[in-house]
């Protein structure tokens, strides 16, 4: 790697390291990416087509978007990587909360984020500083070195969520578990339909039922629509039966 730019850890936020690779994943080419710590890559931008979408979970979580609304209209994020949902989902307004303003910095110096109003914070309790009813759908790509912070996980941060959703909004979740068997994403599934009447989970196959990969839990009050050719290999699947994620950590 060609390092760019480093941020080390400090007051609970992760290290991070933007720089220019030749492969990634196995595939060669030139692409820049955001890499924290524990060398999990959050952003990759691939410099010889940048206007790729080089994830595929990025790709899925924009066609659900676009399909379920057509005229979206306000999404509000949490976790902003590199930008690269906010920049496809063209039309859109986007609020992003992003609790390291390195991560702003880096993502506009670097690959090219420009143009959504960013809240550096917490993003749950600026997300509960929202009005009701005005956000078309939320999305919650928000990872630390250990996973998704608990706190973007529980039945109270749900029914926030719900509250601050118009109609018909959605919310979509990008975790890292599993498979079917994976009983925290059990868990998720069984917190999530506590406030949403329509729950689907979608995860990128493996040839190993216990290898960590992307996996999607889309919420919603009205039936969740995909085209299976524009998911990105993203395939539904039923979670394994879970508790409920409460506040108190109380089952």
């Amino acid at each position: 790697m060609r390092v760019l730019y480093e941020a080390a850890a400090a007051e609970g936020r992760d290290g991070f390291v933007v720089g220019d690779v030749n492969e990634l994943y196995g595939e060669k080419g030139n692409y820049r990416v955001l890499q924290f710590s524990d060398a999990a890559v959050q952003g990759a931008l691939d410099l010889d087509d940048p206007q790729r979408m080089v994830f595929e979970y990025t790709r899925a979580i924009v066609h659900l978007l676009a399909h379920n609304h057509p005229q979206l209209e306000r999404v509000f994020q949490i976790g902003h990587g590199i930008g690269t949902i906010a920049r496809h989902c063209r039309g859109a307004r986007f609020k992003t909360a992003e609790l390291d303003s390195r991560i702003v910095q880096a993502s506009e110096r670097f690959f090219g984020s420009a143009g959504e109003a960013i809240a550096i914070g917490d993003g749950r309790r600026i997300l509960e500083s929202e009005e009701a009813g005005v956000y078309d759908a939320i999305v919650v790509d928000a990872f630390t070195d250990s996973g998704v912070p608990r706190h973007l996980t529980t039945d109270r941060f749900f029914a926030t969520a719900a509250d601050k959703l118009d109609d018909g909004g959605m919310i979509i979740l990008n975790v890292t578990g599993r498979g079917p068997g994976d009983r925290s994403m059990g868990a998720l599934h069984a917190t999530m339909r506590e406030t949403f009447a329509r729950v689907s989970a979608f995860m990128l196959p493996s040839d190993r039922a216990n290898e960590a990969r992307n996996i999607l839990l889309v919420g919603q009050n009205r039936r969740i629509e995909y085209r299976a050719r524009d998911m990105a290999g993203f395939i539904p699947f039923e979670p394994v039966a879970g508790h409920v994620i409460t506040e108190d950590g109380r089952q």
